[in-house]
């Protein structure tokens, strides 16, 4: 997309209300009910913010596009689990993953994240996954517990995301936001993902006040 189209679509957002909606392209995003969550982590200027389906093929597609985007631009990805209620085993996935960012490192569970994004197509049933999972954890040297969730507590985090969704007013996945605290655009090209992070960066440039001149600050006296 132009990227001076997608700089006005921008400049429109900071002088609307934080309801409106801002999407790349324009004129393509949801309507949405609730974006008050959609804000970078603490100490962040931007973010990618995501809901997403481990079965999903348009959401494995955007996988690795989204991740090399975070690294390029060195921003955080804000990551939620999306399953929709149509697919079999996503919500087992997902529980997997949680089990792997809390129990191991938040780098084993993309890991096997984008390994199950990878093999997708492969992947027909639970019965499939189970196989799946059982090669993921041999092939890292972890022990796989006999059951992944006993108390319920990582099918918690997926729910409380989900739930997330809804609030928010998700419909499909992936759903992707570039949010600053106090604008967000979804991106429903995630070939645009790029061009919108760059002009969201240059908005953000442009509105933050340039620091004082420090020649100003250490004026030689004045010659009486």
């Amino acid at each position: 997309m132009n990227r001076l189209v997608l700089a006005v679509t921008l400049l429109a957002a900071a002088c609307l209300p934080a309801a409106a909606q801002f999407s790349a392209p324009p004129n393509t995003g949801a309507n949405f009910k609730d974006t008050s969550p959609l804000k970078p982590p603490a100490g962040a200027k931007i973010a990618i913010f995501k809901f997403e389906d481990l079965e999903c093929p348009a959401c494995a597609h955007a996988y690795p596009i989204v991740r090399a985007a975070a690294e390029r631009y060195k921003i955080p990805i804000v990551h939620h689990d999306f399953p929709l209620k149509m697919h079999i085993w996503s919500r087992d996935a997902a529980i997997t993953a949680r089990y792997l960012q809390d129990k191991v490192s938040p780098a084993t569970a993309d890991e096997f994240r984008g390994a199950v994004f990878a093999a997708q197509q492969s992947i027909a049933s639970k019965e499939d996954l189970a196989n799946f999972t059982r090669k993921f954890f041999q092939s890292h040297k972890l022990n796989q517990p006999f059951v992944i969730d006993p108390s319920g507590l990582f099918a918690a985090e997926v729910n409380a995301d989900y739930t997330l969704g809804e609030r928010i007013g998700i419909t499909q996945t992936p759903t992707i936001w570039v949010v600053t605290q106090k604008s967000w655009v979804q991106v429903t090209d995630v070939n645009q993902l790029y061009s919108t992070i760059d002009s969201v960066q240059s908005q953000i440039a442009q509105s933050t006040p340039a620091p004082p001149n420090s020649k100003l600050k250490h004026a030689p006296t004045p010659q009486k």
